[in-house]
């Protein structure tokens, strides 16, 4: 999508580089001149967002892991130390408490973009898949950073999910088994999580790289989702995107700040703060906020196995949305019908995460089913037939078109005093 390169060397050590490794032009086709289309809102700002809370978290997590000790005698006891005695200590845990909460939050909005927009649709289907499969490694990275406080809800959350797996035939209980690296949850349980937590943030490095690489080679979508078609439908990604997305992780880190500073426990559970205890269990056993709505759909399903399958169904067909959504058209802004069911869906996560906060007794369960089938009937029946008998508005011919539109249409302000 750059086109030639218009990177010229200016100095002879630049020249001399740019001959043997041409890091320095890549950098600057990729992230100065790249041209974005013009008409992109703050929405698209999340990506640039959640690189951000990348490097903070991984930042924070190897200054946390200096100080932690994987044992299952001492991992609550280094907590306490690194939070009194290490030099602030408090403050590096809690960015990366809450860190990780921003970034499940980011990458949702983030998912939820893609979709009304259609990011998934021809060319970008391994573009993606990519951020699916970054989403499933953030999930798994994030249930094993909260066992390794190794408190109720750490000790109490990792038997629950880790005994999930004992549901699948044949190789269930070997997996239970080597996750353990026993037959309990126990200190070879807590060295193993600690080693993969510890891991697997390097890991979504090289997939966001992927995914960085597959949006460059097929371009940023826009708005509109109409290819630029002229140089003038598009800007160059410095300075104009640049400034856009400064702004927007300005605002998300002054919230950021608010949370670390003035409710940094607001996000996590009280009973986290206790001990782990294997004799005494918890009144109810939850997940982390961004992980309630898998859990409500794994709880949703009566049998066991049936709710492992659903719970990782429920990413799974993420992958497939490509292949579902049979529509020409792909932005929700020309598609009056998919808008509707799209807010609906949303409402519906929503929905979800509140009731896997509930207990699992009286009519939550009810709803839980009723939610979890609308789930899947969003991406199984609703999709598939809108693409088929919707009538889509008539798209604009080009993005400088579709920016004029927008800039003439009147105000609601507007409006309302020409009455």
């Amino acid at each position: 999508m750059s086109g030639h390169s218009s990177y010229q060397p200016r100095t002879g050590i630049e020249r001399w580089l740019d001959t043997r490794l041409p890091i320095v032009r890549m950098v600057y086709d990729q992230f100065v001149a790249f041209p974005v289309p013009k008409n992109i809102n703050y929405a698209y700002a999340f990506g640039a967002i959640l690189a951000v809370f990348l490097i903070v978290q991984i930042v924070s997590g190897v200054v946390l892991a200096m100080h932690y000790i994987p044992h299952e005698k001492m991992a609550f006891a280094s907590i306490e130390h690194i939070m009194r005695d290490v030099n602030f200590g408090w403050l590096i845990r809690y960015i990366h408490m809450n860190g990780a909460s921003f970034f499940f939050f980011a990458v949702y909005v983030h998912t939820f973009r893609g979709m009304y927009y259609g990011s998934y649709k021809e060319p970008r289907e391994i573009l993606w898949i990519l951020g699916v499969i970054i989403l499933i490694l953030m999930m798994a990275t994030a249930f094993m950073g909260y066992v390794l406080p190794w408190g109720q809800m750490s000790f109490w959350g990792a038997t629950v999910i880790t005994n999930l797996f004992s549901a699948i035939p044949y190789v269930g209980d070997p997996i239970v088994t080597w996750l353990w690296g026993g037959y309990a949850v126990g200190n070879p349980t807590l060295t193993r999580f600690y080693s993969l937590h510890y891991l697997l943030p390097f890991v979504i490095v090289g997939v966001v790289i992927l995914h960085v690489w597959a949006l460059h080679v097929t371009g940023q979508t826009n708005p509109d989702n109409v290819d630029p078609k002229t140089p003038d439908d598009t800007v160059r990604f410095t300075p104009f995107a640049l400034t856009k997305d400064a702004v927007a992780i300005g605002v998300c880190f002054i919230a950021f700040a608010w949370f670390v500073f003035y409710v940094p426990n607001y996000l996590g559970h009280a009973d986290n703060y206790i001990p782990a205890n294997p004799g005494v269990t918890p009144a109810h056993i939850v997940p982390e906020w961004y992980l309630l709505p898998f859990y409500a759909i794994l709880r949703a399903v009566p049998d066991k196995l049936g709710g492992v399958i659903a719970m990782f169904g429920a990413l799974i067909v993420l992958m497939f949305l490509p292949w579902l959504d049979g529509s020409k058209v792909k932005s929700a802004a020309y598609r009056p019908w998919y808008r509707v069911f799209f807010w609906i869906f949303v409402a519906d996560c929503i929905f979800l995460g509140w009731l896997g906060a509930k207990p699992p007794e009286g009519i939550f369960p009810t709803l839980s089913q009723v939610a979890t089938v609308w789930y899947f009937a969003h991406f199984f029946i609703i999709i598939p037939a809108l693409g088929y008998f919707e009538k889509p508005k008539p798209l604009p011919e080009s993005i400088s078109e579709a920016v004029r539109l927008r800039h003439e249409r009147p105000s609601l302000y507007a409006r309302l005093m020409n009455r």
